[in-house]
């Protein structure tokens, strides 16, 4: 039977670490438990507007709640030596792991799979992965997206529906379609990754779907040449990308003299050095040093144009 237990964050600013809420929903034996979440005091209790904007978590929501050394304590059973999912594990693993680092705690022990790229295997014909798209795509009942508790049960709705559309267990969609798990281990963090069958960047611009009725003449970025570096918190490279194509915009995998926005993630800063640059962003102030009419984003100002 399944057993699993499905997870969701959100953050109070751009840093990763600053978890502001916890959700967690329980699945024992394929059958789905009450949810349950936390409100969490981030550093400060220092908010980003845009944040606020996308879950409605406003300082003084948190103002008396406790930090995260202290949340976790009531989390961290709900995770030990569990099987964990998350919808997007390349935001919320990360900010877990660097929340983790910032308050120097001991990474937990569990597996975790995620439901974004699972979707994407098995669910044909969507035109967004985000959970609350390929919920009602689905036909699923979902209370409400950037709740932590209902995205997490969403979470553990989508994942429930996956492995019975496919007819397989989590081990055999490992299997299938060539990914590993990610792990959280003490001293070990390990991501959720395809292991084979990569799509090159090229591909990956090439498998964008055209939407024509979804251009926006009147869209910031519409008309305009957009390259993404680093890590995007967000959503996948694909999705942003695809975001751009909707809306009319040119999406492409390099920066040339035909960019006109760079868009930058989170950096890893073991592959960009000292200076925190990427090669993407070094060539894109090159050619601003030359005149090129070149603007830098961050994902978050990216997003709120988009």
């Amino acid at each position: 039977m399944n057993n699993f237990v499905a997870i969701d964050f959100e953050t109070a600013n751009a840093d990763r670490s600053s978890i502001c809420q916890i959700g967690i929903t329980e699945v024992v034996d394929g059958i789905l438990q009450p949810s349950k979440s936390w409100l969490v005091q981030p550093e400060g209790n220092y908010y980003d507007p845009f944040n606020t904007y996308i879950h409605g978590i406003k300082p003084e929501d948190t103002e008396n709640s406790p930090e995260f050394p202290d949340v976790w304590k009531e989390v961290y059973p709900y995770l030990k030596d569990k099987v964990v999912v998350a919808h997007n594990t390349s935001f919320d693993m990360y900010a877990l792991r660097d929340a983790l680092d910032n308050y120097q705690m001991e990474y937990p022990t569990f597996d975790y799979f995620c439901t974004l790229r699972i979707a994407r295997y098995i669910v044909k014909g969507c035109y967004s992965y985000s959970l609350d798209v390929v919920l009602n795509y689905l036909g699923i009942e979902f209370d409400g997206h950037h709740k932590a508790d209902n995205d997490s049960a969403g979470c553990a709705k989508l994942l429930l529906k996956c492995l019975d559309m496919d007819g397989s267990t989590l081990e055999e969609l490992e299997e299938k379609y060539h990914f590993h798990r990610g792990k959280f281990a003490p001293n070990t963090f390990i991501a959720h990754l395809a292991t084979k069958n990569k799509q090159t960047k090229t591909e990956m611009l090439e498998s964008l779907e055209e939407h024509p009725e979804l251009a926006d003449e009147g869209n910031y970025f519409y008309g305009k040449n957009v390259c993404f570096t680093g890590t995007c918190s967000y959503g996948t490279r694909k999705e942003l990308l695809q975001k751009i194509k909707d809306v009319g915009g040119i999406p492409s995998d390099s920066v040339t003299k035909k960019t006109e926005v760079l868009v930058v993630g989170q950096q890893d800063y073991r592959v960009v050095g000292e200076d925190g640059m990427s090669k993407k962003q070094e060539k894109a102030k090159a050619l601003l040093d030359k005149g090129q009419d070149i603007e830098i984003l961050s994902e978050i100002e990216f997003l709120s144009r988009i």
